[in-house]
């Protein structure tokens, strides 16, 4: 009998698996009956943590925002299993819904819910910090809707380490729902956005880190080369940048040897060293096919030596 993968997501008395399904391809890159055969193997490989967020995908032409959303709903409502899903979204960047005041925070967590076809959301982010709101407002808001049942735990995003400290003594002094979860960019070839000050806030707190571009807009999934050919991808001009850099290329060689010594994908082993390191909990990772789920999926079982972590960190630095 193997032990459960999951992990405790920091102070939110939410367990989850150790790979958040990003959900920003859902009604994007992969339309519906993508979307629902990608989650069903989510979920068959073990997978319970769904992230999305109401803005996605309205950067799209010709959509909204909300339409991943949507489709995840659809896929709870088809298959019943809405108790069985930590799902996690987050306010602030839907075009219509801009910003933390406290009524956009309410009117955009409605909106969420009724897409989402469920009565409450497990985690709900700030999606990025809106500095002219004070943060006393944005946290009675997230309070109001933990309180009247709406949200289960709270958490932010894109947010300064100056600012979430605000906000957790300002939820503390007044004994108010809390950040328990903190999603920061944070991958193998960008490192300087979390590590630091903001980590250092985060593990004081104890906040779990579910850190989003876990593989570099694809860099890291190794299929991007300077050899080989070009990929045709929605993301081969963002994971391209780091093929020019000796970090990221040095990164891609270490990368290369562990994986070979696990007889792994190099994509399952950036997500190994991302979940080793400290605060974080679930590294988010998206699939446009069932086909790219095993080697996301892999994480949970994958154990990477000390030697082979620090080859990574240092490679990375």
């Amino acid at each position: 009998m193997t032990s459960s993968p999951l992990r405790p997501l920091g102070t939110s008395g939410l367990d989850v698996f150790p790979l958040a399904l990003g959900g920003n391809v859902f009604g994007w890159t992969a339309d519906r009956d993508q979307s629902f055969a990608v989650l069903d193997a989510y979920v068959a490989g073990g997978g319970n943590f769904v992230d999305t967020a109401d803005a996605y995908s309205a950067w799209v032409p010709g959509n909204e925002g909300g339409e991943s959303e949507t489709v995840l709903g659809a896929w709870l409502a088809a298959r019943g299993n809405r108790d069985d899903v930590v799902l996690a979204t987050k306010v602030g960047a839907h075009p219509s819904f801009k910003g933390l005041s406290a009524t956009t925070i309410k009117a955009a967590a409605e909106e969420s819910l009724r897409r989402l076809g469920t009565d409450h959301i497990d985690l709900y982010y700030t999606h990025f910090d809106d500095p002219t709101v004070p943060v006393e407002e944005i946290v009675g808001a997230l309070d109001q809707l933990v309180r009247d049942g709406k949200v289960r735990a709270v958490a932010a995003s894109n947010i300064s380490p100056d600012r979430l400290r605000e906000s957790l003594d300002f939820a503390e002094r007044e004994g108010l729902a809390k950040y328990s979860a903190l999603q920061p960019q944070y991958n193998l070839v960008s490192r300087d956005t979390y590590e630091g000050e903001l980590q250092e806030v985060a593990s004081q707190a104890g906040l779990a880190a579910v850190p989003y571009y876990a593989l570099a807009s694809g860099f890291l999934t190794g299929k991007y080369r300077v050899d080989g050919e070009a990929v045709q991808s929605q993301r081969a001009e963002g994971a391209g940048k780091h093929l020019q850099t000796e970090r990221g290329r040095k990164v891609l060689a270490a990368l290369d040897e562990v994986a070979q010594a696990h007889d792994t994908e190099v994509a399952s082993v950036a997500l190994a060293w991302l979940a080793s390191r400290p605060t974080v909990v679930a590294p988010i990772a998206s699939a446009r096919t069932v086909e790219q789920l095993p080697a996301l999926l892999a994480v949970a079982d994958l154990t990477l030596t000390d030697a082979e972590l620090s080859k990574l960190t240092v490679a990375s630095a």
